[in-house]
């Protein structure tokens, strides 16, 4: 996105501060693509028999057809007029093509149950994706543009998966069964009607080689829009607040041009093969039938034979289009398949380790010990942090925006991985404790809170899915959240739009604050937990807060360095390192960069009333 837009530029510190550019996307080849897609289907062994045996049995009645006119050419009409037993062809073949086209239609239901399940499957594949990759690569991805690979891209696949198979399959059993057929009747004349595929093929693979890049570029365009529109909906606020709608609008624009070019390249490049296809087949019947004639005339062919090659050329064009046509379509799947599985492919930045033990009652001693970290490799964010909590201490980070304060938060979590250093919980390696096991015992409350459409009651329970209404509600009331919930239209059963934005900021909050409060953490991480709330609810919340952290380690970052008096340690960052510790009234003696910080807040006459 340009540099204009208000959205794109990120904040100075956490993740986000130190935003990556991902990684180059590499194409797969096709034949490996293809292999991929068909372990999707080849479980589902029934369905596949099944569409193979009314494709082969169709295939062979659509072929007995023109056979069936061809006997009544020659043996009923050439050579004198038979109603009766004309009749019975007549009906035969009426019976013929009434079952082929029934079989057709059962094998597409078929088919369209077989690729909606695997398109299930890919989709299930791709969703359990997205719960193993870490923080980090979400950090570093459009959201807009991994939506295009859930949404657009196996749609694309699923398009293709429904129809293009059995076209592929009916075409092969088409085309094998009428040149034999052919053959069998006249070879030289089949070897006239087969003198097309070379030339068909050529053309497929010149037209097709361009419009899978033409495809592929213009798949990567509409991820890109997805994301421009997704930051435009979600930050609509902050775009009308700042007047940037021209800059947006500008980017926008920008980035639709380019898919405009992709797509007109790939259509236009694919939509050659249809009049290029279409010449051939008329050429190659034409041919035909001139040279049809000609062994009339000579009498090495009856005329029956002739016309019903006539069918068989058109029988054997047929699918041979399908087969180009198809061709781009499936150019196009590939494109968004080779998307798809370069997703798949991601391999998280860090997994359990195979020796990772459950992490079992905690007593809440947290130990961190020459903490080295970075978001880019040339920029170190933390510098040989040491931290030590004791069980039940409460630890407070503050300092300038910037200086590692959440970033110390994204470690504790494993949401990022230290390059350097060892954390430990009650003596336990963070490393190897089991990622699910950790967090289940972590109760955070960030400073970006986000809900869940649903009701109230369930954004609260999410903390604990177990929990009855009542221990929601005692959560609530220990949030100072119950009296504005009670208010609502229908209390705890009120919905909550798309990230609570039927919620003001402090509501939001406090929802959120209820929800860690009900999850029973052994550990509490609070980061700016207070600071959507005004000064009168952040003293409710406070009393809340001091009732859920007696006998919980807890680390709290905060911007108002009122809410942290009472901590047992208060450590002050800068650059990513820790410059002073020690409590309120030590630091505030001290004179020093945290008494600075809290003169700047609460000025002169205040600081000298603490110290």
């Amino acid at each position: 996105m340009s540099k204009n837009n208000p959205l794109s530029g990120p904040g100075s510190g956490g993740p986000a501060g130190h935003m990556m550019m991902g990684k180059k996307e590499k194409a797969k080849d096709r034949k490996g693509t293809l292999a991929r897609l068909w372990t999707y289907l080849r479980h589902q062994k029934i369905g596949l028999a099944l569409v193979f045996l009314t494709v082969f049995i169709t295939t062979a009645l659509n072929i007995a057809g023109p056979y069936l006119m061809k006997i009544a050419l020659d043996s009923h009409i050439s050579e004198g007029v038979h109603f009766s037993a004309l009749l019975r062809i007549l009906v035969a073949m009426a019976i013929v093509y009434a079952l082929a086209s029934l079989l057709t239609l059962i094998q597409q239901h078929i088919m369209i149950g077989l690729s909606q399940r695997a398109i299930r499957a890919l989709r299930r594949d791709v969703f359990q994706k997205f719960q193993e990759l870490t923080v980090r690569y979400f950090d570093t991805h459009s959201s807009g543009e991994l939506m295009s690979r859930v949404t657009n891209d196996i749609d694309n696949i699923s398009n293709t998966l429904s129809t293009g198979v059995l076209q592929v399959i009916s075409a092969v059993l088409t085309l094998i069964s009428v040149a034999v057929v052919m053959v069998s009747l006249n070879w030289p004349l089949a070897l006239i009607c087969l003198c097309v595929i070379p030339l068909v093929i050529f053309v497929t693979k010149k037209v097709g080689g361009h419009t899978r890049t033409g495809f592929r570029d213009r798949q990567k365009s509409l991820g890109k829009i997805n994301g421009i529109i997704e930051e435009n909906v979600s930050g609509h606020r902050v775009i009308k607040s700042f007047t940037k709608e021209e800059e947006i609008m500008g980017d926008f624009n920008r980035e639709n041009e380019k898919m405009r070019r992709a797509s007109y390249k790939a259509n236009a490049v694919s939509g050659l093969m249809g009049p290029m296809m279409n010449m051939m087949n008329n050429l190659n019947y034409a041919v035909t039938a001139f040279a049809g004639g000609i062994l009339a005339l000579n009498g090495l062919v009856s005329v029956g034979t002739i016309a019903a090659f006539l069918n068989y050329s058109r029988q054997f064009s047929r699918p041979l289009n399908q087969v180009a046509q198809l061709y781009t379509s499936i150019q196009s799947a590939l494109a968004g398949a080779e998307r798809v599985f370069a997703l798949l492919d991601e391999e998280p930045e860090f997994c359990d380790a195979p020796d990772a033990l459950p992490l079992e009652e905690i007593e809440g001693q947290v130990i961190l010990e020459d903490i080295h970290f970075r978001y880019k490799e040339d920029i170190p964010v933390l510098k040989g942090i040491d931290i030590h909590a004791e069980p039940g201490q409460t630890i407070a980070l503050v300092g300038p925006t910037g200086a590692g304060k959440t970033t110390i938060i994204n470690l504790l979590t494993r949401f990022y991985d230290y390059h350097r250093g060892t954390i430990t919980i009650d003596g336990k390696d963070l490393r190897h404790i089991r990622k699910d096991d950790l967090r289940r015992s972590l109760g955070i409350v960030l400073q970006e809170t986000f809900l869940f459409s649903g009701t109230v009651k369930e954004n609260i329970r999410y903390g604990r899915l177990d929990a009855t209404d009542e221990e929601i509600r005692e959560a609530a009331k220990m949030a100072n959240a119950h009296q504005f919930i009670h208010r609502m239209p229908k209390g705890y059963d009120t919905e909550i739009s798309e990230n609570g934005a039927n919620l003001s900021e402090g509501q939001r909050q406090l929802i959120a604050i209820a929800r860690a409060i009900l999850s029973q953490p052994s550990i509490l991480i609070l980061d700016e937990a207070t600071s959507s709330v005004d000064t009168r609810t952040e003293v409710q919340i406070q009393e809340g807060m001091l009732k859920l952290m007696e006998g919980r380690t807890s680390f709290v970052i905060a911007h108002r360095l009122s809410t942290i008096k009472n901590a047992d340690a208060i450590l002050v960052l800068k650059d990513g390192e820790i410059i002073e510790r020690g409590t309120h009234g030590e630091l505030l003696d001290a004179r020093g960069f945290y008494h600075e910080l809290y003169h700047s807040q609460f000025g002169k006459e205040n600081v000298s009333t603490a110290s």
